[in-house]
């Protein structure tokens, strides 16, 4: 039992008023925070035993040591038995809230013990002075109103003592908090944080939730049918909205949006309870989408430090319907295998492997890894990028030590130079890949020390010397939704700073330039159609140089010329046979107009030089075309064969030819004839039953099978031919 001392008596009233004035304003300054920062929030009234406990063991591990000469409480290492229950996740994140809470107020917290006469009027084992700073800090939270016990909750003997010892001091602990309040000419405690701390947990209580669909175990659609069967509506954005409602992520296709306000209700929706939706940072989501961006069917994933086991699921579903495979390493103890292995069958993951090794002990030579393309490296940071640190620790299995940093605003730069040698080794490392042609770099950090730095750092120092192509930045495979974002990316990087709709990331992708001797050639293109079947009929030329070098070892088919003399020798074939057609369909047709042969073969050679030129377009000029289809309203001759080749089958293109606008000027019919005879026209031009003043005259295509109307007027104006 605690062997607590007499009280302080105060003999004079007036010392007491005071007192109980100072109380009085401490809980009015701590409810005005409380309920600007916790609006639609239950009142507290406190946790279990067994959170209490949890929080001061970690509270005793990332507690701030003082200098001897400065200790006013002293702590104990060994710490205190906990309960089965500290094992739960959700016992764990409330255990964690707590003890960082207690840490960013740890030096107040130690102020009020002493100023409330605790320490030392009474006698408290120095093991239990975590328990202590940990319960003061809910007590003042609740306003030092009494805790609401359950009944079948089992207490634990030291919670129980050290919860009476701060009851009987309670009128003392608020006086203490109050005179703190007016040393530091603050509304409340809180406003003693630093500001990037008030900052961070101010966007931490709005920021919105992001979700993604397991496609796995449900479709898009049918995830918004059963969100508006909950009274669910889909928006555009979900910021200042206290309704049920959510929206669809611009960046990734499979994000959903949630008000943060809405997550205990939708903790108890099926959808999350069967892992169709799951809760997890959108810096994550990017990751995963950067990477399957880079993909081919087959190509082979290898995760490095992931974090959350969520990620590794997110990026298992979103190649689910590809025979991609995904190796995990890292996972140092194998007990965790069985649970892990559980996890992902639940989530319907099928082509996950845990590797045993750590990444830098990975080799690029590794049997296992021969088919992986893309390495996504999410390497541990400072994480100062993100609003809430409990969640990053528990999510990405993050060093509880990194609490401390985010208690302060920010990490020392010793710690900051340690990270990013970190970070930097492991980068330089998945370059050593040979077969790899990708890699993701992804961090939750704001400093530039531990992205932009790292990542030149790491592509000025890579190994040139490998036969393999270097790595070079790419441009971010993620759209850019508005103009900040494309600002933020002009030097190829992918930002987001933290604001009041998500967490602060950064995203860098590095791909290997190409190998000017792997360029494939029309020849391979050719041999791949032929070997799908796509050119029947059609010989491929000589082997290529890769081909050669293998005729000791296998017989090719010789040829007596090189590749680029046999190509220019098909393209010559070619041309002669065109030439061959044009001119036998020129004949057949001078045979039956009667035109003399010298239109005719300007005709032909006109026609063949056009086929290379795209036609214009130009609603004024009459167009005609060869085997034009039967929807043209010109006539077709009837007595056109053109002759084929017996060596092969060549697929001609129909050819549009285009010719200026013909005008009339003439007042012969006659002349007429001649002219239209000598441009080789196979239909004749009608004139106009009326002309319009101001517009060019018309000409109508006679019908199959009617003659063509002779009378064509005389007096029509004569106008420029520049064509001529």
């Amino acid at each position: 039992m605690l062997n607590s001392a007499s009280e302080v008596e105060f003999s004079e009233e007036k010392t007491t008023e005071e007192i109980s004035q100072l109380s009085s304003l401490a809980l009015s300054g701590d409810t005005a925070y409380s309920e600007k920062t916790s609006t639609g929030l239950p009142e507290k009234t406190g946790y279990p035993d067994s959170v209490y406990i949890m929080a001061a063991n970690i509270f005793q591990g990332i507690r701030f040591e003082k200098s001897p000469e400065k200790v006013l409480i002293k702590y104990r290492n060994e710490p205190l038995p906990s309960s089965t229950e500290s094992e739960d996740e959700s016992f764990q994140r409330l255990s964690y809230e707590l003890a960082f809470s207690a840490l960013k107020f740890q030096d107040i917290l130690e102020a009020i013990l002493i100023d409330s006469y605790i320490f030392p009027s009474t006698t408290i084992p120095d093991h239990l002075n975590s328990l202590i700073i940990v319960m003061l800090y809910d007590f003042q939270d609740r306003k030092f109103q009494a805790r609401l016990l359950s009944d079948n909750e089992e207490s634990i003997v030291e919670v129980v003592e050290v919860e009476n010892l701060l009851n009987s001091f309670k009128t003392k602990l608020a006086a203490a908090l109050a005179r703190c309040r007016i040393k530091h000419d603050a509304l409340s405690i809180y406003h003693i944080l630093p500001e990037t701390v008030r900052n961070q947990e101010l966007r931490a209580s709005t920021l919105p939730l992001y979700t993604w669909i397991n496609t796995c175990k449900i479709s898009p659609e049918e995830v918004y049918h059963s969100l508006k069967k909950k009274g669910y509506n889909k928006v555009k954005s979900v910021l200042h909205i206290d309704n049920k409602v959510f929206a669809v992520d611009q960046h990734c296709y499979d994000v959903l949006i949630f008000p943060f306000h809405l997550k205990s209700d939708l903790l108890n929706t099926d959808l999350f309870k069967d892992y169709k939706l799951v809760f997890q940072d959108k810096s994550r989501s990017l990751a995963v989408h950067s990477v399957k961006a880079l993909l081919n069917m087959d190509d082979d994933i290898l995760m490095v430090s992931t974090g959350s086991w969520y990620t590794v699921a997110h990026m298992s579903v979103l190649t689910n319907n590809n025979t991609s495979k995904i190796f995990v390493c890292g996972v140092q103890s194998q007990a965790k295998d069985p649970d892990l292995k559980n996890l992902f069958t639940k989530m319907g993951c099928k082509n996950i492997e845990i590797l045993h090794e750590t990444f830098i002990n990975l080799e690029s030579k590794d049997h296992r890894l021969q088919k992986v393309k893309v390495i996504l490296l999410l390497p541990r940071c400072s994480g100062l990028g993100v609003s809430n640190p409990v969640e990053f620790i528990l999510n990405e299995h993050g060093d509880t030590g990194l609490l401390k940093d985010f208690s302060q605003g920010g990490p020392s730069e010793d710690k900051l130079h340690v990270l990013a040698q970190q970070q930097y080794e492991q980068l330089i490392h998945a370059m050593k890949f040979t077969r790899a042609q990708a890699v993701v770099y992804c961090t939750c950090s704001v400093y530039p020390e531990e992205n932009e730095t790292v990542v030149k750092k790491a592509l000025e120092f890579q190994d040139h010397g490998t036969k393999v192509q270097s790595y070079r930045l790419s441009p971010p495979v993620l759209p850019l939704c508005s103009l900040k974002e494309i600002h933020l990316s002009t030097d190829k990087f992918f930002r987001m700073e933290p604001s009041e709709i998500t967490n602060g990331c950064f995203l860098s992708v590095l791909t290997r330039e190409r190998d000017p001797s792997e360029t494939v050639s029309v020849k391979d293109v050719l041999a791949r159609a032929a070997a799908k079947g796509l050119l029947d009929g059609i010989e491929l030329g000589k082997p290529s140089k890769r081909e050669k070098k293998k005729k000791s070892k296998m017989s090719l088919p010789k040829s007596s010329t090189s590749d680029s003399s046999s190509i220019q020798m098909k393209i010559a074939e070619f041309l002669s046979q065109e030439t061959n057609v044009s001119a036998h369909q020129s004949g057949t047709l001078t045979t039956k107009t009667s035109v003399p042969q010298k239109s005719t073969n300007q005709v032909g050679s006109s026609s063949q030089v056009r086929k290379s030129n795209k036609p214009t377009t130009n609603p004024l000029v009459p167009t005609f075309m060869k085997n034009t289809s039967p929807s043209r309203p010109c006539e077709r001759p009837t007595n056109f064969v053109r002759p084929r080749p017996e060596d092969r089958m060549i697929a001609l293109k129909p050819v549009e030819i285009v010719l200026p606008p013909v005008m009339l000027p003439f007042s012969s019919p006659q002349r007429i004839r001649s002219q239209i005879a000598t441009q080789h026209f196979y239909c004749r031009w009608v004139g106009p039953k009326t002309v319009m003043p101001g517009y060019l005259p018309t000409r109508s295509i006679p019908r199959r099978g009617e003659k063509p109307k002779e009378n064509l007027p005389s007096s029509l104006p004569r106008r420029p031919r520049p064509w001529l």
